[in-house]
């Protein structure tokens, strides 16, 4: 498997991936973002596409906007979490960050065990996005969990 930059020639396959995944436009934090306007790493395993990480770096800080593997327990998104963080410091950040919900247990379980702390709750988020900025977030999510809240996760870079 590689990880590498999205090229041009990748965007029609990255924007298909993402929308499988619901991740064309994102609301997080009161705000709607596209993850086809930013940058992005893929996993390609042979001329499979096997994985998606977005990302927006502002100053010190890398956010982490969208990541989706193919396949579960195949370490598609361990090494896209490895290349953006190589990435982020690269560019002089001093920390990578994410958004995700309440029902995401599986990700939270996996950022965790990659180092990253739960930093913020905010209750009732993903209930007022879905009012103002995505009504097609459904009500419950994974596990039959209630999508209701956003959970902050942020794991700080080693100095360069």
């Amino acid at each position: 498997m590689l990880v590498r930059p999205r090229g041009d020639a990748d965007s029609p396959a990255v924007r298909t991936f993402l929308t499988e995944n619901h991740s064309l436009r994102v609301a997080r934090r009161g705000v709607l973002l596209h993850p086809m306007e930013h940058p992005a790493l893929i996993a390609v395993d042979g001329d499979r596409l096997a994985g998606v990480l977005t990302y927006v770096v502002d100053g010190a800080s890398c956010e982490i906007l969208t990541l989706h593997a193919g396949a579960q327990w195949h370490r598609i998104g361990s090494a896209l979490l490895a290349e953006v963080a190589r990435v982020a410091a690269a560019a002089g950040c001093t920390r990578l960050w994410l958004v995700t919900t309440n029902d995401n247990v599986d990700a939270l379980r996996f950022y965790q065990r990659r180092d990253f702390r739960l930093t913020a709750l905010r209750p009732g988020a993903v209930d007022a996005g879905r009012a103002t900025l995505k009504p097609e977030v459904p009500l419950t999510g994974a596990y039959g969990i209630h999508l209701r809240d956003e959970l902050e996760l942020t794991k700080p870079l080693p100095d360069r």
